[in-house]
């Protein structure tokens, strides 16, 4: 069975744990008033969703 030969640190055993990324979702451009807005959903400013009005502004 292996052992290790020397004892592992705590910021080497935490570093190693850590699996907090940042990251920025895709952005996508409304067909209607190309506002930035997320994939897949409506679009904030002016309710457009796939071509058609989908919440009254």
């Amino acid at each position: 069975m292996a052992v290790p030969k020397r004892r592992t640190s705590k910021k080497v055993k935490r570093q190693r744990r850590t699996h907090f990324k940042l990251h920025v979702p895709g952005m996508v451009e409304c067909s209607n008033c190309g506002e930035l807005s997320r994939p897949h959903r409506v679009c904030k400013a002016c309710g457009h969703y796939n071509g058609k009005e989908v919440v009254n502004s």
